[in-house]
């Protein structure tokens, strides 16, 4: 007790400290270590546990959760696992996805018109850790769905329920301490987005705060399938490697074997999203084949 009592008064002195030496706004927005996010210690997170990057590229699979509805889901990512995924990318439905395309669009839309929430998603996921024990899981969400239910039981939960790592599309940095510091005491990997456009001191940031592995988006935009790769994705992935030993995933627009083994040569790790829920779409009643199918292309191609 008097142990956390005094990393308290330390928290609070230093947090006193910055903002008397540095303007209010730019303390709020200072990326302290992530030790002075927290009143009690918490746990290294080991990266290396959850996620196994053995192949080139390893295959992430992302999926809308509910999407036709939840029993499908559940098939399709224990068929995605055997088939050769080797982490799993749960996506939370949201009514305003603004990083996502007309293909998830559309699948969000029919996950919410079933009524599929964060609680079923957690729900699922537990069920698909019961099945596979070796698979990275990761939720993949909007940061609305994440707030009502409460960072810290959404931290306890997603832990509880087997969740590896967690991704919030909109959370920036400068407003992750408090997440940081909930899945930090949960064992959660926090992976953050690294775009094209970021500055160098953005991904220097970025680094700072990521385990698990670093998604770098490919392109500018919207996710979505595309006919040719950009050559941002290459270049992007370079720049990280001047601030972080993490693995790298490179996601957005990857659809053929072709441009998943491309991504190989580079970077760790593919993601793969889009393209297996427009399968999921195309092909009412064998959703879990179709997108098994596709899947084993894909790890063919890098073999």
């Amino acid at each position: 007790m008097i142990f956390a009592l005094c990393l308290l008064a330390i928290n609070d002195f230093l947090r006193a400290l910055v903002r008397f030496l540095l303007p209010v706004a730019a303390a709020d927005s200072l990326p302290l270590p992530r030790f002075y996010f927290c009143n009690m210690p918490s746990p290294i997170y080991n990266a290396s546990v959850p996620f196994h990057f053995d192949r080139r590229p390893t295959l992430i699979a992302y999926v809308t959760c509910g999407d036709p509805d939840l029993a499908t889901t559940k098939e399709v990512i224990l068929a995605s696992i055997d088939a050769g995924a080797s982490i799993i990318e749960l996506g939370v439905p949201f009514s305003d996805p603004v990083a996502d395309g007309p293909v998830i669009q559309r699948a969000s839309e029919r996950a919410l018109a079933h009524g599929t929430t964060l609680e079923h998603v957690l729900t699922l996921a537990a069920e698909i850790r019961e099945h596979s024990q070796s698979a990275g899981l990761v939720i993949f969400s909007y940061l609305n769905p994440v707030l009502r239910m409460g960072l810290p039981k959404f931290c306890h939960v997603a832990r509880a329920a087997g969740i590896d790592g967690t991704l919030v599309t909109d959370l920036p940095i400068e407003e992750s301490q408090d997440y940081l510091c909930e899945a930090s005491k949960n064992d959660l990997a926090t992976i953050f987005l690294a775009a094209p456009t970021s500055t160098d001191q953005r991904l220097k940031q970025i680094a700072k705060v990521s385990s698990g592995f670093i998604y770098a988006i490919s392109r500018t935009g919207v996710t979505g399938e595309r006919a040719q790769m950009s050559g941002d994705a290459r270049d992007l992935v370079k720049r990280l490697r001047r601030y972080s030993k993490l693995p790298v995933a490179v996601g957005f627009g990857i659809s053929t074997p072709e441009q998943f083994a491309a991504i190989g040569k580079f970077a760790e790790a593919a993601v793969v999203g889009s393209a297996i829920v427009h399968a999921i779409e195309q092909n009412k009643g064998r959703e879990a084949a179709s997108v098994a199918h596709f899947i084993s292309s894909l790890v063919a191609s890098s073999s």
